[in-house]
Protein backbone atom coordinates (compact mmCIF):
# COMPACT_ATOMS: atom_id res chain seq x y z
CA UNK A 1 0.00 0.00 0.00
CA UNK A 2 0.98 3.24 -0.78
CA UNK A 3 2.64 5.16 2.35
CA UNK A 4 0.89 8.34 0.60
CA UNK A 5 -2.53 7.03 1.12
CA UNK A 6 -2.00 7.13 5.13
CA UNK A 7 -1.44 10.80 5.21
CA UNK A 8 -4.35 11.49 2.87
CA UNK A 9 -6.82 14.26 4.60
CA UNK A 10 -9.84 12.78 4.92
CA UNK A 11 -7.28 10.19 6.83
CA UNK A 12 -5.76 12.46 9.20
CA UNK A 13 -9.49 13.48 9.80
CA UNK A 14 -10.01 9.57 10.77
CA UNK A 15 -7.26 9.81 12.78
CA UNK A 16 -8.70 12.81 14.65
CA UNK A 17 -11.92 11.44 15.10
CA UNK A 18 -10.50 7.89 16.99
CA UNK A 19 -8.64 10.46 18.97
CA UNK A 20 -11.79 12.26 19.98
CA UNK A 21 -13.63 8.91 20.68
CA UNK A 22 -10.97 7.85 23.35
CA UNK A 23 -10.70 11.93 24.66
CA UNK A 24 -14.57 11.43 24.58
CA UNK A 25 -14.59 7.99 27.13
CA UNK A 26 -12.08 9.58 29.08
CA UNK A 27 -14.63 12.18 29.80
CA UNK A 28 -18.08 9.89 30.35
CA UNK A 29 -18.46 11.21 34.20
CA UNK A 30 -17.88 15.19 32.93
CA UNK A 31 -21.35 15.48 30.38
CA UNK A 32 -20.45 19.17 28.98
CA UNK A 33 -16.94 17.67 27.29
CA UNK A 34 -18.31 14.66 26.83
CA UNK A 35 -20.79 15.94 24.63
CA UNK A 36 -18.44 18.37 22.54
CA UNK A 37 -16.15 15.66 21.79
CA UNK A 38 -18.35 12.76 20.86
CA UNK A 39 -20.07 15.26 18.90
CA UNK A 40 -17.23 16.78 17.30
CA UNK A 41 -16.28 13.19 16.34
CA UNK A 42 -19.64 12.69 15.08
CA UNK A 43 -19.84 15.92 12.92
CA UNK A 44 -16.62 15.23 11.26
CA UNK A 45 -17.81 11.81 9.50
CA UNK A 46 -19.70 14.27 7.60
CA UNK A 47 -16.29 16.23 6.57
CA UNK A 48 -14.01 13.26 5.54
CA UNK A 49 -16.40 11.70 2.76
CA UNK A 50 -16.39 15.17 1.47
CA UNK A 51 -13.08 16.32 1.62
CA UNK A 52 -12.30 12.91 -0.59
CA UNK A 53 -14.43 13.51 -3.18
CA UNK A 54 -13.47 17.40 -3.05
CA UNK A 55 -9.43 16.64 -2.96
CA UNK A 56 -10.09 13.20 -4.72
CA UNK A 57 -8.26 11.48 -2.09
CA UNK A 58 -10.60 8.51 -2.18
CA UNK A 59 -8.98 5.23 -1.31
CA UNK A 60 -10.24 1.79 -0.09
CA UNK A 61 -8.42 2.62 3.26
CA UNK A 62 -10.67 5.73 3.78
CA UNK A 63 -13.39 3.58 2.76
CA UNK A 64 -12.29 0.94 5.33
CA UNK A 65 -11.60 3.27 8.43
CA UNK A 66 -14.40 5.44 7.91
CA UNK A 67 -16.75 2.77 8.93
CA UNK A 68 -13.87 1.26 11.61
CA UNK A 69 -14.10 4.54 13.32
CA UNK A 70 -17.89 5.27 13.16
CA UNK A 71 -18.35 1.64 14.85
CA UNK A 72 -15.44 2.00 17.39
CA UNK A 73 -17.59 5.61 18.26
CA UNK A 74 -20.88 4.15 18.72
CA UNK A 75 -19.37 1.09 20.20
CA UNK A 76 -17.86 3.16 23.16
CA UNK A 77 -21.16 4.52 24.06
CA UNK A 78 -23.65 1.69 23.63
CA UNK A 79 -21.49 -0.29 25.52
CA UNK A 80 -21.01 2.25 28.60
CA UNK A 81 -24.92 2.95 28.21
CA UNK A 82 -26.27 -0.46 28.94
CA UNK A 83 -25.17 -3.74 30.11
CA UNK A 84 -26.95 -4.82 26.70
CA UNK A 85 -25.08 -2.17 24.55
CA UNK A 86 -22.49 -4.38 23.03
CA UNK A 87 -25.20 -6.46 21.54
CA UNK A 88 -25.73 -3.23 18.89
CA UNK A 89 -22.31 -2.61 18.70
CA UNK A 90 -21.31 -6.63 17.81
CA UNK A 91 -23.98 -6.34 15.16
CA UNK A 92 -22.65 -3.42 13.56
CA UNK A 93 -19.10 -4.84 13.25
CA UNK A 94 -21.30 -7.96 11.95
CA UNK A 95 -22.48 -6.06 9.43
CA UNK A 96 -19.34 -4.26 8.56
CA UNK A 97 -17.20 -7.56 7.95
CA UNK A 98 -20.21 -8.56 5.56
CA UNK A 99 -20.24 -5.42 3.60
CA UNK A 100 -16.54 -5.14 3.35
CA UNK A 101 -15.79 -8.84 2.70
CA UNK A 102 -18.25 -8.93 -0.93
CA UNK A 103 -18.36 -5.60 -1.42
CA UNK A 104 -15.28 -3.47 -0.54
CA UNK A 105 -14.84 0.37 -0.60
CA UNK A 106 -18.02 0.18 -3.13
CA UNK A 107 -20.45 -1.00 -0.43
CA UNK A 108 -23.32 2.08 -0.43
CA UNK A 109 -23.67 1.72 -3.91
CA UNK A 110 -23.63 -1.97 -3.93
CA UNK A 111 -27.18 -2.49 -3.52
CA UNK A 112 -28.89 -2.10 -7.00
CA UNK A 113 -30.37 -5.69 -6.85
CA UNK A 114 -31.53 -5.34 -3.16
CA UNK A 115 -35.47 -4.58 -1.79
CA UNK A 116 -37.06 -1.01 -3.44
CA UNK A 117 -36.91 0.34 0.47
CA UNK A 118 -33.43 -0.87 0.81
CA UNK A 119 -32.24 1.06 -2.29
CA UNK A 120 -34.37 3.95 -1.10
CA UNK A 121 -32.11 3.94 2.16
CA UNK A 122 -28.83 3.78 0.55
CA UNK A 123 -29.55 6.41 -2.67
CA UNK A 124 -27.20 8.54 -2.89
CA UNK A 125 -25.09 7.38 0.37
CA UNK A 126 -27.44 8.25 2.28
CA UNK A 127 -28.10 11.39 1.33
CA UNK A 128 -31.71 11.73 0.96
CA UNK A 129 -34.21 12.47 3.52
CA UNK A 130 -34.85 9.11 4.40
CA UNK A 131 -31.28 8.12 4.42
CA UNK A 132 -30.28 10.95 6.69
CA UNK A 133 -33.07 9.95 9.03
CA UNK A 134 -31.20 6.44 9.28
CA UNK A 135 -28.00 8.05 10.14
CA UNK A 136 -29.40 10.06 12.51
CA UNK A 137 -31.16 6.82 14.53
CA UNK A 138 -27.21 5.15 14.05
CA UNK A 139 -25.31 8.17 14.94
CA UNK A 140 -27.63 10.51 17.42
CA UNK A 141 -29.82 7.76 19.43
CA UNK A 142 -27.00 6.43 21.36
CA UNK A 143 -25.72 10.48 22.43
CA UNK A 144 -29.49 11.78 22.95
CA UNK A 145 -29.92 8.68 25.36
CA UNK A 146 -26.95 9.73 27.13
CA UNK A 147 -27.89 13.38 27.38
CA UNK A 148 -30.85 11.81 28.52
CA UNK A 149 -29.03 9.65 31.51
CA UNK A 150 -26.72 12.30 32.62
CA UNK A 151 -29.57 15.23 32.61
CA UNK A 152 -28.69 16.88 29.66
CA UNK A 153 -31.67 16.80 27.87
CA UNK A 154 -33.39 18.41 30.91
CA UNK A 155 -31.00 20.48 33.11
CA UNK A 156 -28.83 22.01 30.64
CA UNK A 157 -31.38 22.26 27.21
CA UNK A 158 -34.42 22.36 29.72
CA UNK A 159 -36.08 20.28 27.16
CA UNK A 160 -39.80 19.18 28.11
CA UNK A 161 -40.60 15.56 28.78
CA UNK A 162 -42.68 15.10 25.42
CA UNK A 163 -40.01 16.35 23.58
CA UNK A 164 -37.51 14.44 25.27
CA UNK A 165 -39.92 11.27 24.23
CA UNK A 166 -40.56 12.49 20.35
CA UNK A 167 -37.14 12.88 20.15
CA UNK A 168 -36.00 8.98 21.31
CA UNK A 169 -38.88 7.76 18.90
CA UNK A 170 -37.78 9.45 16.21
CA UNK A 171 -34.28 8.28 16.71
CA UNK A 172 -35.24 5.12 17.78
CA UNK A 173 -37.69 4.48 14.67
CA UNK A 174 -34.61 5.61 12.31
CA UNK A 175 -32.63 3.44 14.22
CA UNK A 176 -34.86 0.79 13.39
CA UNK A 177 -35.19 1.29 9.65
CA UNK A 178 -30.91 0.71 9.77
CA UNK A 179 -31.70 -2.65 11.40
CA UNK A 180 -33.87 -3.69 8.74
CA UNK A 181 -30.87 -2.79 6.51
CA UNK A 182 -28.48 -4.51 8.26
CA UNK A 183 -30.17 -7.62 8.48
CA UNK A 184 -31.02 -7.63 5.02
CA UNK A 185 -27.00 -7.11 4.88
CA UNK A 186 -26.19 -10.13 6.86
CA UNK A 187 -28.66 -12.32 5.63
CA UNK A 188 -27.82 -11.73 1.77
CA UNK A 189 -23.82 -12.28 2.88
CA UNK A 190 -24.75 -15.57 4.17
CA UNK A 191 -26.46 -16.21 0.75
CA UNK A 192 -23.52 -15.48 -0.55
CA UNK A 193 -21.12 -17.86 1.31
CA UNK A 194 -23.43 -20.55 0.75
CA UNK A 195 -23.89 -20.49 -2.69
CA UNK A 196 -20.50 -19.84 -3.01
CA UNK A 197 -19.70 -23.02 -1.42
CA UNK A 198 -21.90 -24.98 -3.44
CA UNK A 199 -20.27 -23.63 -6.64
CA UNK A 200 -17.35 -24.53 -5.41
CA UNK A 201 -18.05 -28.21 -4.28
CA UNK A 202 -19.75 -28.85 -7.60
CA UNK A 203 -16.66 -27.54 -9.43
Amino acid sequence: MGGNVLLYWPNIIGYTRIGLVFAAWASWETPGVFMALYSTHVALDGVDGWMARRLGQTSRFGAWLDVVVDNLGRGMLWSRLFEWGWLVSALEWCVFVCNHNARGEQWKSGFISSPRFIQAVMENGFRTPLGTWVVSGLHCLPLWLYGGQKGVLTHWLYLPPWIQVLGTLLLAAGRLLALSVEIWCIWTHIEYLTNDESEEKRN
